[in-house]
């Protein structure tokens, strides 16, 4: 497998490890309903955005939609697109250094990525899926970047490189018209993600893709299929109930005689002879007295005579009807989302159509998901979300981070609003709302002060869930997060914290120490336990007889 490298990899490749952990600061006033459904939208650089949401969400993400800068160079565009913006320019300076007075714009929008990618993976469950639009300029380096970061020893993990037809979003005076952009999806490991249960919006209702069952003919004559003979016993079944069919020399398979069909099945056994694509499996159910066998993909499989005489293999098919080709139409346009954008009140330049988000988050099978998009825009992904969740009574979730403030503020959580809410439009109509509500969060301050100290805004709570997450690399769940010494146990191992006074003793040796006494005040754990104290007033042995390891705060605390 090929790797890519460009100038300032070497500096950004660990980069995601040394960004320190925020708080997150919840602003009531642009928060929309009673948030307590887990809808999410976070005002701030997506890097620092997401790695203060590790320590809640990671590894519990089912699908991750970003439409990151396409890096057209193009200045114009509400959300800066050629990576050339003072935040970026400031981060590579102190990230990459030196080096970054050499960086072509390839190279700006890789040590962009590469860093916000290697978080975003992080947050993917076992069976979940990154989508990533892009077009041609940096498609064939994300490609090669993400077989990097997702590996499998036969690229599996990259489920597909999907073109959409973006119904007329082009240049017309180019020499070739792009009717096109491409998304790239991934998932995070393949055996482990299920086949998407969707069928492809350009096929008609009266598809056969449609149908109960899938039935095909088992013949198939060529140099890898030699002629054989099947023996069809009397009772192998037909589809229909009485007739004769001609033994034939003409079409395949030839008979030995003629089939008389009697009630439904074979009266009198015949030789069927022709090259076939399931002789063993038709034979298995032949075997098995005509009940439905499993063929090697697991479905339901029985067969059947026709009345023209063909052999047909008649297979159940799955409750997860699913038929998703590369080619993405029909998912409506940048122009029209436009269009309703505005008649909403809200001004967004090319945001992508609801539709296509909610066809790829439709191909996780969970609709209970959640759902993260950290390159939120105008908020579609949350749009497509409520949108979903009306339709089928899903109770999906989203995150959206936004990094522009005024983006945030007067776009992104504006539309969602009115989506979730219902608003009236351009005419002065009343449009219903989808239902839903979210919280709205901005970057607060870090952890740890400059000197690597606690600082005193931190609370309980919100190092505690730290404290779990860089000790067991998974966030704490939820119902967890109760004011207890013991915030959690993972594989056998029990986690503590004294902070803050938790016991009701805030004395710098008081409750914060672990000492005889307030070791009898913790809560029991029968196993190896991890305490995190401001110091420790026990012996080794006793350490060692209680199994005990202690980290020392704020010492031995993780600060990035």
């Amino acid at each position: 497998m090929p790797t890519l490298n460009w100038i300032g990899k070497e500096a950004v490749v660990n980069h995601h490890h040394q960004v320190p952990f925020h708080l997150l600061k919840d602003v009531p006033d642009l928060a929309c309903g009673q948030p307590g459904d887990g809808n999410l939208i976070v005002q701030g650089d997506n890097l620092v955005a997401l790695k203060a949401l590790l320590p809640y969400y990671a590894g519990q993400v089912k699908c991750i939609y970003i439409d990151p800068p396409y890096n057209t160079g193009n200045e114009g565009w509400a959300y800066n697109d050629n990576v050339s913006s003072p935040i970026i320019h400031e981060w590579l300076g102190k990230s990459v250094g030196r080096e970054a007075e050499d960086l072509s714009r390839h190279d700006k929008w890789l040590c962009m990525m590469y860093p916000r990618l290697q978080l975003l993976k992080q947050f993917l469950a076992p069976d979940g899926v990154m989508f990533i639009s892009i077009d041609d300029i940096e498609l064939p380096f994300l490609r090669i970047l993400m077989d990097e970061l997702f590996p499998h020893p036969q690229a599996k993990n990259r489920l597909a490189c999907f073109i959409w037809e973006t119904d007329g979003n082009f240049d017309n005076q180019a020499k070739v018209k792009d009717a096109h952009e491409y998304i790239l999806a991934y998932s995070k490991c393949f055996e482990e993600f299920p086949a998407p249960p969707v069928i492809d919006l350009s096929v008609g209702k009266d598809s056969k893709l449609f149908r109960p069952e899938i039935r095909n003919t088992i013949v198939k004559n060529g140099p890898k299929n030699p002629v054989s003979l099947i023996a069809l016993p009397t009772g192998f079944p037909s589809d229909f109930q009485e007739g004769r069919i001609s033994a034939r020399q003409d079409k395949w398979p030839h008979y030995d005689r003629d089939l008389v069909i009697q009630g439904g099945v074979l009266a009198e056994p015949v030789a069927a002879q022709s090259g076939w694509s399931s002789k063993a499996i038709c034979e298995e159910f032949i075997n098995s007295k005509f009940q439905p066998v499993l063929d090697s993909k697991g479905q339901k499989t029985r067969f059947v005579i026709t009345s023209t005489g063909a052999i047909e293999a008649v297979k159940v098919r799955s409750e997860s009807q699913s038929h998703v080709i590369s080619v993405i139409r029909e998912v409506g346009s940048t122009q029209n989302t436009s269009e309703v954008l505005a008649d909403m009140g809200v001004k967004f330049t090319f945001p992508k159509p609801v539709g296509l988000i909610a066809y790829l988050v439709s191909m996780v099978t969970d609709k209970s998901a959640l759902i993260l998009d950290s390159f939120a825009g105008s908020g579609t992904t949350g749009h497509a979300v409520l949108s979903l969740n009306k339709q089928d009574g899903g109770k999906r979730r989203f995150i959206l981070v936004e990094m522009e403030s005024k983006i945030a503020r007067e776009i992104t959580a504006e539309r969602v609003r009115r989506v979730a809410a219902g608003y009236k439009n351009a005419k002065g109509e009343k449009v219903e709302g989808l239902g839903g509500s979210f919280r709205y969060c901005e970057l607060g301050e870090p952890l740890f002060d400059v000197s690597g100290k606690i600082r005193e805004t931190v609370s309980f709570s919100d190092l505690a869930r730290h404290v779990y997450f860089t000790e067991t690399g998974e966030p704490l769940p939820r119902e967890r997060v109760t004011q207890s010494p013991l915030i959690g146990d993972c594989r056998g191992v029990g986690i503590y914290l004294l902070f803050n006074g938790i016991l009701g003793d805030k004395r710098a040796q008081g409750g914060n120490v672990l000492t005889r006494s307030v070791l009898e005040k913790l809560p029991k754990f029968d196993g190896q336990k991890v305490i995190y104290c401001a110091g420790c007033l026990l012996g080794k042995d006793r350490l060692q007889a209680e199994r005990i390891l202690i980290r020392q705060t704020p010492y031995e605390i993780k600060v990035s």
